[in-house]
């Protein structure tokens, strides 16, 4: 590897290691703040989404997208799920005692205020795209595109990496990236938190497309301090960052 690709995967890593340690930004504070409001569904309550709406991405009662500044358009029908009833003993403890239909609806189905959203990939990645695609070929990964996952732009399973076929160019070749080093880093027998994986495959991403001249500066400190990276923890992975960094990039430049 030659001297000038390693010092932007030095200077890459130094700015990213600032940015972390430089705490959150007003961007990941807004989106934190908004996605707060939003409730963590019920494997039950998921699949009823799902069976009545498949291509359901956020989903929220009509009180709760007001309070994110977006209303629910005139004419769409709810998704009817299960809301638990509760009610304290003389304690204070809360006991469930049953259940009631109430209605949720997807963002598809609302107007108003956009939410808070991570900046994007800027650049083209031209030929590496498939220069990628062929590097996970070959250590017999499996690479699919698919019209949706429900929600994440790309998953790892162990084996396979699917992505969204309608993401920008830049946004597909970051995706494919972060997914490939969660294959090539966290399949084996090294043991690491999800904090830490989240943590190395982003900065990974960060530091291939910087190579490759790609921007994902915002993207990927918002994303790593959504899991709670730090700078420490940067360092702490470092190597492990570094060798799957230039294992890619012999693969593709």
């Amino acid at each position: 590897m030659n001297t000038n690709v390693q010092h932007t995967i030095d200077s890459s890593l130094k700015r990213l290691s600032s940015a972390l340690a430089a705490g959150r930004s007003e961007t990941l504070t807004d989106y934190l703040r908004a996605m707060a409001r939003f409730h963590d569904y019920s494997w039950f309550n998921v699949m009823m989404i799902f069976t009545q709406r498949p291509e359901a991405t956020r989903v929220a009662g009509y009180n709760t997208w007001k309070k994110v500044g977006r209303w629910v358009m005139r004419g769409q029908k709810g998704i009817v799920i299960l809301a638990p009833l509760l009610k304290k003993d003389e304690e204070g403890n809360r006991d469930l005692y049953g259940f009631k239909a109430v209605r949720v609806y997807d963002i598809r189905q609302t107007d108003g205020r956009s939410l808070p959203e991570f900046d994007s990939v800027h650049g083209d990645p031209g030929r590496f795209t498939q220069s990628l695609a062929a590097l996970a070929h070959d250590q017999g990964i499996e690479v699919e595109y698919v019209d949706s996952l429900g929600g994440p732009d790309g998953v790892s399973q162990g084996g396979k990496v699917m992505v969204c076929k309608d993401l920008p160019e830049g946004e597909q070749f970051a995706v494919l990236a972060h997914e490939l080093a969660h294959e090539l880093m966290h399949r084996g027998e090294r043991k690491a938190s999800k904090k830490t994986k989240e943590l190395e495959a982003e900065a990974v991403a960060f530091v291939v497309c910087s190579v490759l001249g790609l921007d994902t500066y915002s993207r990927s400190r918002d994303y790593i301090g959504l899991y709670g990276g730090s700078a420490e923890a940067l360092a702490d992975s470092l190597q492990h960052i570094q060798q799957t960094v230039k294992f890619m990039l012999s693969a593709v430049i």
